[in-house]
């Protein structure tokens, strides 16, 4: 095999496994050199040229192919990508627990790893010694966006907020199946599930030395291209999936329901990721005539309008109505539907949702995720609410919960996680 002259002659083995040239030489006490090398190996253009722009053919592609695979999204930003980026085809979730020995100045070390390959993956250039850079080379949109859990927090010293811990318990929760908390979250998401697949090869290995694979859940969504850019999900039920969602159009009002401010501290610019995951009782809910499915989710199969208006007028963006009766005086959408269990008069119980769907193993349903300042404030009354009186309820089980603190983004020249350790 040829050897990959654009590269340092550092094997990804000698930097990993604290060798003589290894990175423990490189990024341990004055670690100014490696911090350098780890920067400008693979560090995206500055400000002002082609590949600072939002969306760009990818540094190992070719300008011609962007539509097809060559896009390559900045990850620099007061905020972590893939958050408010427009939702790509596929998504990886994955989570690990801390080793034993990963003490402050591990995960020092670990956050410079973690940094070097969110600044290679994404840009098309592959992470520092990237064995296989070719399939690097077309990242189809990636991102990679990195959360921490309550046991990294406190082993930094940080100040731990306190809805960073499980959620409190519901009723109908069958939680244990090995899909519950972490301590770091890795999440990727991309167009194509190649890049997604190199990306987690790459960041595992990189994070072999500090932390071990706890869970990883694989959604998706409808391919790009499928539908209209911004068309809303449909969900494995048929559902249209999330139509009244917070939008970073929405400015303030959005900011305000997302982003934690200077009060959070380190967590500045930072958000609180709650990931739920739902699994459907398909079989039995095919079972159910089309009347009986939109009474129990208070909207239409067949473009997501409300049952509170006219179908021949209404659309999805319609509001529901919940004081709207029939002929007969009865309520339009079903006091249990799911989105008048939903629904709140408190404009502060709104997250902003970010789902997929996902079929393996023989189990089907939804990845739930969403982003809000304080889940114990927005997320857990809405989930009590239908915990206790959903009629959607009869066909869907919270099989997996989890809660990160989603870190600040970060400029080049900087790392990842920095403020954890101010």
């Amino acid at each position: 095999m040829d050897a990959e002259p654009s590269r340092p002659g550092l094997g990804r083995r000698a930097l990993l496994t604290g060798g003589a040239v290894g990175l423990g030489a490189l990024l341990g006490a004055g670690g100014a050199l490696g911090t350098r090398v780890l920067r400008e190996a693979a560090a995206p253009p500055p400000p002002g040229t082609a590949a600072a722009a939002e969306t760009v053919p990818a540094a190992g592609g070719s300008g011609s192919l962007a539509g097809f695979g060559g896009e390559s999204l900045p990850c620099h930003g007061a905020h972590q990508a893939g958050i408010v980026t427009a939702p790509a085809a596929h998504v990886v979730h994955s989570a690990f627990a801390l080793r034993a020995a990963t003490d402050a100045a591990a995960l020092r070390r670990m956050f410079r790893v973690l940094t070097d390959d969110v600044e290679g993956l994404t840009s098309g250039n592959g992470p520092l010694a990237d064995p296989e850079v070719e399939l690097a080379a077309r990242p189809a949109r990636l991102t990679v966006t990195v959360g921490v859990g309550p046991e990294l927090v406190s082993r930094t010293g940080a100040a731990r907020p306190a809805w960073l811990a499980p959620l409190p318990a519901f009723e109908r929760d069958h939680l244990g199946s090995g899909f519950d908390g972490g301590d770091l979250l890795v999440t990727l998401q991309a167009d194509d599930p190649l890049p997604i697949a190199h990306a987690m090869r790459m960041i595992g290995r990189d994070l072999a030395g500090f932390a071990e694979p706890l869970w990883t859940q694989r959604g998706f969504r409808q391919a790009r291209g499928a539908e209209a850019d911004g068309t809303t999900m449909r969900n494995l039920m048929g559902q249209v999936d999330g139509t009244v969602n917070p939008s970073p159009a929405d400015g303030e009002d959005f900011d305000d329901l997302v982003w934690l401010g200077p009060e959070a501290g380190w967590l500045a610019g930072g958000s609180a990721f709650v990931l739920r995951r739902i699994r459907m009782e398909l079989a039995t809910w095919d079972a159910v005539d089309r009347p009986g499915r939109e009474q129990t989710i208070g909207r239409r199969l067949s473009d997501g309008s409300p049952l509170s208006a006219p179908s021949e007028t209404a659309t999805e963006s319609t509001p529901a109505d919940f004081s709207a009766t029939d002929e007969r005086g009865l309520s339009r959408i079903p006091m249990a539907a799911h989105i008048r269990r939903a629904h709140s008069t408190d404009p502060a119980e709104r997250v902003f949702r970010r789902a997929a769907n996902y079929d393996e193993g023989g189990e089907s349903g939804l990845l739930f995720g969403c982003y809000q300042r304080d889940p114990l404030r927005q997320f857990v009354p809405i989930q009590r609410r239908l915990d206790e009186a959903d009629l959607l309820n009869e066909w869907v089980t919270h099989v997996g919960s989890a809660v990160f603190a989603i870190l600040p983004g970060f400029e080049r020249g900087t790392l990842l996680g920095d403020p954890l350790f101010e």
